[in-house]
């Protein structure tokens, strides 16, 4: 149980590379070569897994609970029919749903290790 409690401050990071990486194959079979600057995301996360840094920590929290929060916004502007979305957007909404609350609770888990004093 010890090492697994070791290792769980890992998983946010882990979950954004993998999302990452998720993204730019995706990319990269449409696109090509203009696919790799999506792989320059990927650097502060594993910047956190190699050398931890507590203020970058804090904001990569932040700024991605701040995006996450945005996306939920919408997600609320489309519960309420503020926006008329077209039936893609709304199956792009409906589809990337877990991925924005996964997003938003990763986010909140690094700042919680960045408060807790994990590194």
């Amino acid at each position: 149980m010890n090492a697994i409690s070791k290792y769980t401050k890992f998983i946010p990071y882990l979950y954004f590379l993998s999302v990452i990486v998720y993204w730019f194959t995706d990319i990269n079979k449409s696109e090509g070569l203009s696919a790799y600057p999506i792989l320059l995301f990927a650097i502060p996360f594993l910047w956190q897994l190699i050398k931890p840094n507590r203020k970058l920590n804090f904001s990569l929290g932040i700024i991605f609970v701040c995006l996450s929060s945005y996306l939920i916004l919408a997600y609320l502007s489309n519960v309420l029919n503020i926006v008329n979305w077209s039936e893609a957007s709304k199956r792009l909404l409906f589809y990337g749903g877990l991925l924005v609350v996964g997003n938003f609770v990763m986010s909140l888990w690094i700042i919680r290790n960045s408060i807790k004093k994990v590194f």
